[in-house]
């Protein structure tokens, strides 16, 4: 009779779709092994934190390792952390995945999703609603724009290329030009009225547009910011995060509830990543360092 009852409860379980993947352990979370968690600063700190932190929660209850949120003041800082095993998991963008790949080994594990289901996203140029004068990409000659950190793909890499190849614009053609360490900083920039346009990820544009800003003009798709894990990780830790991540389905409710308390850049759900989905940031890298700009 026992076996008959575990036979059941064994089979209820497996047709039960809607329960979040379980990979515990039943491991208390003081004896779990930590493994410390960075990712590009696209916002201050503080912002950070509160958007990445429920991310860390989740992977610690879904493996058996404890996850750490390990913020950086900028993007040389997460490279620096990866290489000094300092963390050894990250969410970088393409620049920054190619700089680290060249200074030492790092794989592309996994990449996010957009709320389409493509694991693509965009850079676009912003500008004060209230801006006339500037209506398309071309408007921005003789403008201040500002971008994100050099080593930012959206904020800087995908916007200069998009800037060269669809209005032929240079950065001396542009009145003035800087680059921010945040994403939201730009935004706030050009929301104060200290530059005319900026560049960002498509996310923090939308996150603003109600505070008074407009897109300008958008990029070709850029491949989703890839995680990453140094080569000498257990592959135990990527099966626990490929397993974890992979699991959830953002168009079942009780995933939904968990995934819209992380950020807009992940909270749609994962595909695995390989190296060769970043060959385009190859292309745009070269593109940029024939005509005399080097990224970063």
């Amino acid at each position: 009779m026992n076996r008959v009852i575990t036979i059941v409860l064994t089979f209820l379980v497996l047709l039960s779709g809607d329960a979040v993947p379980q990979d515990r352990k039943d491991i208390p979370e003081q004896k779990k092994t930590t493994i410390y968690f960075s990712a590009i600063t696209l916002y201050h700190p503080i912002v950070m934190y509160q958007k990445y932190q429920p991310l860390m929660n989740y992977l610690t209850e879904n493996t058996p390792y404890k996850f750490e949120l390990k913020l950086s003041q900028d993007y040389r800082d997460i490279i620096n952390f990866l290489k000094s095993n300092k963390v050894q998991v990250a969410l970088l963008g393409g620049v920054t995945y190619l700089e680290a790949k060249k200074e030492f080994d790092v794989t592309p594990i996994l990449k996010p999703v957009g709320p389409d289901g493509k694991p693509f996203y965009r850079c676009v140029f912003i500008t004060k609603d209230s801006n006339k004068n500037i209506k398309s990409l071309s408007d921005l000659k003789g403008k201040s724009v500002a971008f994100a950190s050099k080593l930012s793909t959206s904020g800087n890499l995908a916007p200069l290329y998009h800037l060269y190849t669809e209005a032929g614009i240079s950065l001396s053609d542009l009145a003035a030009h800087t680059n921010l360490k945040y994403h939201d900083s730009v935004a706030r920039e050009v929301l104060r009225g200290k530059f005319d346009a900026g560049a960002v990820i498509d996310s923090v544009a939308q996150r603003f547009k109600d505070k008074g800003l407009r897109v300008i003009s958008g990029s070709e798709e850029i491949p989703g910011l890839p995680i990453v894990v140094r080569s000498d990780v257990s592959p135990k830790l990527v099966d626990a995060i490929k397993k974890a991540l992979l699991s959830l389905d953002y168009n079942n409710p009780e995933h939904r509830r968990i995934m819209e308390q992380w950020d807009e850049e992940f909270r749609y759900g994962f595909v695995e990543a390989r190296d060769s989905d970043y060959d385009s940031i190859r292309r745009m890298i070269s593109y940029l360092s024939a005509k005399g700009i080097q990224i970063p």
